[in-house]
């Protein structure tokens, strides 16, 4: 595997809200990989990352403390081209992005790029992976297209929906591009037919060990939980409008949301205007050391996701798999790729988005008959073991980067 190196891309690292990536350099790096992470931006804040388990690759991060190295290398590429930077790069500059935080990402990603060619040419790097379809992407596509090596990323969530000004150049060139979900893999097929032989959709592994609570008999009141950033995709607005409809109707329950984001002072003025105070608490950012522990009180798990107005949505979020793997019944909106775990009647209940009256009529059925519900978060589990395994999903992304596929 020596003779394989593997340069990942990303923003940050390691996040918080994404201990799958997390999961998966650390499962690579296990499996015998030589990866080195690479970061666009600085450090995180040490508080920011308690609790979050210990990274086990290399990572180099650039930020502001590198620009000065960064723009030495556009001065040098800038020599060697004459006065017209190469097409492919202008077209990546000035090109017309959606908006100016996107604008801002692509253009440090292209200017990164150009430096880190200059890197992975001299350290002997194989292959160029970004786990995101946005600005990591865009630096692997300039540094692989600079250097030579080949290039690949992943297409997930908001780095694909909505999609940036590159992403079908950025399909063209890629050698592979791997989707977490079924439904992104036919989503892009859909975008760039021509791209369809190089898509590979291989899941995510989680990195919670399995929890074993048994059935659990109805209690009062009942303890609910939801659990992800505070973004309008999550679509908590729609669970607050659901847990009125439930007071209204004289059920018992405290619902608990743990996370943090730009949505929490409107969520807090909704519990306001609809008196939920006694019944709603939002906990804030919650360490993942922490998270299993949310899982053990709850009696249900609520993933009421929507499809934001950007365009934004969940893919499979972690927390539906970390729910089933503690045996916590599941309750979610059908989007992204949550239809391929949450499987109505089998592994949990599935609503349409942004729908509180059924979403309410599904909390109901799942607390009224917590057998049944007990039932299907067994087989729920059955399904994450099976299907979103570390080990297996991540031996056939090692296959992809080290041009073995079959070895997966």
């Amino acid at each position: 595997m020596r003779s394989s190196r593997v340069a990942y891309l990303l923003l940050w690292f390691p996040e918080p809200t994404q201990t799958f990536i997390l999961e998966e350099v650390n499962t690579l790096v296990d499996l015998g990989l030589e990866l080195t992470v690479f970061c666009l931006y600085g450090p995180r804040s040490p508080q920011r990352l308690a609790g979050m388990a210990p990274v086990r690759a290399p990572v180099c991060r650039l930020g502001l403390a590198s620009l000065g190295l960064v723009l030495a290398s556009v001065v040098r590429l800038r020599r060697r081209w004459g006065p017209k930077a190469p097409p492919f790069l202008a077209r990546v500059i000035f090109r017309r992005w959606r908006s100016l935080e996107t604008a801002g990402e692509a253009l440090w990603a292209a200017l990164a790029g150009v430096h880190l060619a200059e890197i992975f040419q001299a350290g002997g790097f194989t292959h160029l992976h970004a786990p995101w379809a946005n600005g990591p992407a865009t630096a692997a596509w300039v540094a692989s297209t600079l250097s030579g090596i080949p290039f690949s990323f992943a297409a997930r969530a908001h780095d694909l929906h909505p999609p940036d000004g590159a992403l079908l150049e950025k399909l063209a060139a890629a050698s592979f591009i791997r989707t977490n979900t079924e439904a992104n893999r036919r989503y892009l097929t859909d975008l760039a037919p021509q791209a369809a032989g190089k898509l590979v959709r291989i899941y995510n592994g989680v990195s919670l060990s399995p929890g074993s609570r048994g059935f659990r008999s109805p209690r009062s009141p009942h303890r609910l939980l939801a659990l992800g950033r505070l973004v309008p995709k999550k679509g908590f607005q729609v669970l607050l409008e659901a847990c009125r409809e439930l007071r209204d109707q004289g059920w018992d329950f405290h619902l608990t949301i743990a996370g943090d984001g730009p949505e929490r002072r409107r969520l807090n003025s909704l519990i306001r205007e609809y008196r939920l105070g006694s019944r709603v608490t939002l906990r804030g950012f919650v360490p993942h050391r922490q998270v299993p522990q949310l899982f053990r009180e709850a009696d249900l798990f609520l993933m009421p996701s929507r499809i934001a107005p950007s365009g934004d949505r969940d893919g499979i979020p972690n927390v539906i798999l970390e729910a089933l793997l503690h045996e916590v019944p599941v309750v979610a909106a059908a989007v992204g790729g949550i239809p391929e775990v949450v499987l109505p009647g089998e592994t949990g209940w599935l609503v349409p988005p942004e729908n509180p009256g059924l979403l309410a009529q599904a909390i109901r059925e799942a607390l009224g008959d917590t057998r049944e519900a007990w039932r299907r978060a067994q087989q729920g589990k059955e399904l994450v073991l099976r299907e979103f395994n570390s080990i297996s999903n991540y031996t056939r992304l090692l296959g992809w980067l080290t041009g073995n596929a079959a070895i997966g």
